[in-house]
């Protein structure tokens, strides 16, 4: 073992020590010193999360669903991206932040960092929630992060009586793994604990069939298949809003603005930008425009944009070929999180000469336009547990966006390759498959209408159909 990460095994007991028992001594002072505000919770629900609210989809569309089921909702969870629109203009939903971790912790040795880092969040959850929110009638808590949502808020609920639903969109000792290792005493403590609170859970919600089978399987416990699918927010475009979207974004974005500098001035009787143009009734697609080509990312481990990067270098090498019918490419990435600048730094020394990379962050109301204006979406998600779904690829779909995905074993539960979609193993054969949909662009591709025409069945689905169906009935008494 590398000295880093056998004093982390050393130090993973005495961790689990101190943090149970300082989150139970705390929890005992709070139960002593608290005054309880209400004595019923009917019509109220929380909803908690320990990540940034805004980039946590499906907790978003858990508030919007409970939100139309006129429930009262409190979200519980970290800022830094705004949330979805209708979000942000409904009065019944009242959002408490938790605070920031000090970088006085985040500054510390690895091992210190960690074990402060949980202390600290056990704390801030505890006071926020027993002295901020209303005793809620159940708790929807997403998982990961599991430590310490999952210990924290099986005693909260405990303490007030409240039904507590664990969602389930990975397990947290897979991801941990990715950095530490399998056999490190921090990840099997950390899949111990995940067995061990899901018995605590009144019922327990999960993204995949797979999932649903192994947790049955190695946790004893049942669960509930609430599949991700898009809400109403992801839909095909017109060619006006596509255009205005382009507009939009060729303001700070370089790789949408037209070539001809003047030609995206509002004087000029052609409003144009590199993919489309205006015309006396809206807009439509200018027919030299470069292939859009999407990808979103949380810029994690579990995602090799590696792939991504090398499939585009011989795609490129290829395109300067003029008989390979291959156009030019614009590849947009989308998201934020920790690999994001190292990835940037390589991106920046790569030579193209037919492809164009732009990595950006979206405001939630233009995200849902851009998938639906782009010709084609990447997922390089590669599960670490091998039983998730990619929500991407979902509000892809939403959208009418076919896509290439990376392949992993429960995959076929979204993409079926070569009806809506297809999969690849690494970076020659995405290469091949973006050739093949690429080819003689903009003229129609066989396979991607194909594609298209396969997602509709998917579109007519919506994730307020399946939240009505498995979840609604768990907040009816069915607990």
């Amino acid at each position: 073992l590398k000295p880093q990460a056998l004093a982390m095994d050393i130090f993973s007991p005495l961790f689990a020590v101190l943090f149970i028992l300082s989150t139970i001594l705390l929890s005992l002072i709070i139960l002593v010193s608290l005054h309880w505000r209400e004595k019923t919770g009917e019509g109220q629900v929380q909803v908690v999360v320990l990540g940034d609210i805004g980039r946590s989809p499906r907790i978003q569309y858990h508030c919007l669903s409970l939100i139309e089921q006129k429930y009262d909702v409190e979200l519980i969870g970290y800022g830094g991206s705004s949330l979805i629109q209708e979000l942000r203009d409904s009065s019944k939903l009242h959002v408490h932040f938790l605070p920031d971790v000090p970088s006085l912790i985040n500054g510390l040795p690895r091992i210190l960092r960690y074990m402060f880092k949980v202390l600290f969040q056990s704390v801030t959850m505890f006071w926020v929630i027993l002295r901020r929110t209303k005793k809620p009638s159940h708790t929807i808590v997403q998982t990961p992060p599991a430590i310490p949502s999952q210990f924290v808020m099986v005693v909260i609920c405990l303490l007030r009586g409240s039904k507590l639903i664990i969602d389930y969109h990975n397990y947290a000792s897979s991801l941990m793994a990715l950095t530490l290792g399998k056999q490190s005493i921090l990840v099997r403590f950390t899949s111990l604990y995940e067995k061990f609170f899901s018995h605590w859970a009144d019922a327990r919600l999960c993204v995949s069939n797979a999932m649903k089978k192994d947790i049955q399987s190695n946790w004893g416990v049942s669960c509930i298949i609430m599949y991700d699918r898009p809400p109403s927010i992801f839909h095909p475009l017109s060619l006006t809003n596509k255009h205005e979207l382009f507009l939009k974004l060729s303001k700070t974005e370089p790789v949408f603005k037209s070539g001809n500098e003047d030609s995206s001035s509002l004087e000029t009787d052609r409003v144009q930008t590199v993919f489309s143009e205006s015309t006396p009734t809206g807009g439509k697609l200018r027919t030299d425009r470069p292939f859009l080509l999407i990808s979103s990312t949380s810029w994690t481990e579990d995602e090799d944009f590696n792939i991504l990067l090398n499939a585009l270098k011989v795609y490129d090498e290829k395109a300067s070929n003029t008989q390979a019918q291959l156009p030019q490419m614009v590849c947009i990435i989308t998201g934020k999180g920790p690999l994001k600048t190292h990835y940037e730094n390589i991106i920046v020394k790569m030579k193209f000469e037919n492809v164009k990379i732009c990595t950006m962050w979206l405001a939630s109301e233009d995200y849902p336009a851009l998938l639906a204006s782009a010709d084609l979406g990447v997922c390089l998600h590669k599960s670490s547990s091998g039983l998730d779904l990619p929500m991407k690829i979902v509000d892809m779909f939403g959208s009418g966006l076919p896509v290439c995905a990376v392949y992993f074993e429960c995959l076929h539960e979204l993409l079926r390759d070569e009806h809506n979609g297809v999969i690849f193993h690494d970076h020659n054969q995405l290469a091949e498959q973006l050739e093949r949909l690429c080819r003689g662009f903009p003229a129609p591709n066989p396979h991607l209408t194909r594609f298209r025409d396969n997602l509709v069945s998917f579109q007519s689905l919506r994730w307020d159909h399946y939240w009505r169906l498995h979840v609604l009935p768990l907040l009816s008494g069915n607990l």
